[in-house]
């Protein structure tokens, strides 16, 4: 097999959660791009169906599948009709996520409760949901969305923060757990990116100065920088790599 052939995805269909805008549905038209068919997800169904029509207008094969990833038995639906009636998963993204910035001292229990659930939760039982189909195939690769928090903290965001420490060491433990049934379990670490998440962030000069400074790239990452990584994972390139965290951040874990 040729290089190039190696990141090729055509004939593979990828689910990516929480994907109807932001870094999520860039990876969904990443995935498109290298050939894959690609199902993304959302609870919002007119944005997801918005997102669904400009993949399509693209070129890309979508399928569109609103369903909340909290939510245990919504999960177990959903990939059972995946796998019924729209083909095998062959990739999984784990993207879906959220923020919420308080100091640890004020932050309420329902909130804690909320991003651990949508952060944490939402990857055990979508990874083990699409992890049964792909035992049984013996071959998959799943691409769990953790962050450069998973290493780094930073002041306001310790639930965050520890929400992604959770991530990176769940991907570790379904990498040793599935590995001997040929799939592949993987993070992705976004450093600091423009997305809808972060806007606030972005249109703070004092917080984009500072990490500007900071990052040895000197710039925000921008969505399709994350791209080129997922496409690796999510192929037979990558085929030797589990439980490893992949983390695009333009150096920031590099530096003090």
């Amino acid at each position: 097999m040729t290089a190039p052939a190696t990141f090729d995805l055509t004939g593979r269909l990828a689910l990516i959660t929480g994907s109807s805008a932001g870094i999520g549905f860039a990876l969904a038209r990443g995935l498109a791009q290298a050939g894959a068919a690609v199902v993304i997800n959302a609870r919002n169904a007119d944005k997801l169906a918005q997102a669904a029509q400009t993949l399509r207008a693209e070129g890309a094969t979508v399928h569109a599948l609103a369903f909340d990833v909290t939510d245990a038995a919504a999960v177990a639906k959903a990939v059972a009709a995946i796998e019924a009636d729209i083909g095998p998963i062959d990739i999984l993204v784990n993207n879906a996520g959220m923020q919420r910035r308080a100091p640890l001292e004020d932050f309420t229990q329902e909130h804690w409760h909320e991003l651990m659930r949508t952060n944490v939760d939402s990857v055990f039982m979508v990874g083990q949901a699409v992890a049964r189909h792909m035992i049984a195939r013996g071959k998959g690769k799943i691409i769990n969305i953790c962050s450069v928090q998973s290493e780094l903290g930073r002041p306001n965001i310790a639930p965050y923060t520890a929400s992604k420490g959770a991530v990176k060491m769940l991907t570790k433990g379904m990498a040793i757990d599935w590995g001997q049934h040929g799939i592949q379990v993987n993070g992705l670490g976004p450093g600091y990116f423009k997305t809808e998440l972060n806007d606030a962030l972005v249109k703070n000069p004092e917080f984009s100065s500072w990490l500007i400074g900071r990052t040895p790239s000197r710039r925000w990452g921008d969505v399709e920088d994350l791209v080129g990584p997922a496409v690796f994972l999510a192929s037979d390139a990558s085929k030797f790599v589990n439980g490893h965290i992949l983390y695009v951040d333009g150096g920031v874990t590099a530096t003090l």
